[in-house]
């Protein structure tokens, strides 16, 4: 298990905070939404910078949540273990997003999933006092903080129904759908994917063999291309059709 090192660069002021601004004046945080200017450039100058690879460990399930994160660059994931280790991965974090809320609470507390980098990433992480600081100060900034626990219940709520009312084709070509309308990256014939099989299927709900032979067939049919941890959707009209139940069977 690759760990992210703790090494990290404190914003001082200067360019360096400057250019942080920049950036999240581009994302729109959520948890910052509603402040003014010097209540963000107090958030920021409490954060560290932190840079991880693809495949580091950010944060594990039933370890002391010290941290609280925000993503400026890169692509996160939420997952736990199955008793037999298996990895299920939950909910995707993309530039602008937090995690390790746990954190806030006034008891000190353990993170409840472990959070890995699906691309190199680049990080504002604020420790445990200073966050704490923070919300304990802004109002407004512990409402956002509180509304974000909202996001992860709507997540729970859509992931539920679909589980329950889609078929398995319709489960993995939604979930294709979505990351293709979230995550995806411009391609020449396209929308780029990095993504793999084994995410796919536990996103889905469904077995590896089932995604292999669908991804196959979509792929015979033109609406993508995969390749080796890559998928590109050509189509995300016709990849959206798959999605809905077709006339005289159950949805």
């Amino acid at each position: 298990m690759l760990k992210c090192a703790k090494s990290e660069l404190a914003v001082n002021g200067g360019p360096q905070a400057n250019a942080i601004l920049l950036i999240l004046d581009q994302l729109q945080p959520s948890l910052l939404r509603g402040l003014t200017k010097s209540e963000v450039e107090l958030v920021v100058a409490h954060a560290a910078q932190r840079k991880c690879r693809r495949g580091a460990i950010l944060t594990e399930e039933g370890q002391p949540a010290d941290q609280f994160f925000m993503i400026l660059r890169g692509r996160t994931r939420y997952f736990t273990l199955t008793r037999d280790g298996r990895r299920v991965l939950l909910l995707w974090k993309l530039p602008g997003e937090t995690f390790g809320g746990m954190t806030l609470l006034h008891v000190s507390s353990e993170y409840l999933v472990s959070t890995v980098a699906v691309r190199d990433c680049e990080l504002l992480v604020w420790n445990r006092t200073d966050i704490r600081g923070l919300v304990t100060r802004s109002p407004r900034l512990l409402e956002n903080s509180l509304l974000l626990a909202s996001d992860y219940l709507r997540w729970y709520i859509r992931t539920q129904l679909v589980l329950i009312s889609h078929s398995a084709s319709q489960r993995l070509a939604l979930e294709l759908f979505h990351l293709a309308n979230d995550t995806g990256a411009s391609a020449q014939d396209g929308v780029e994917l990095d993504v793999t099989n084994e995410e796919l299927a536990d996103a889905a709900n469904i077995t590896r063999f089932s995604t292999s032979r669908l991804l196959s067939e979509w792929e015979r049919k033109g609406v993508l291309t995969k390749s080796r941890n890559k998928i590109i959707v050509h189509s995300s009209e016709r990849l959206f059709a798959y999605t809905l139940p077709r006339r005289g069977t159950a949805a």
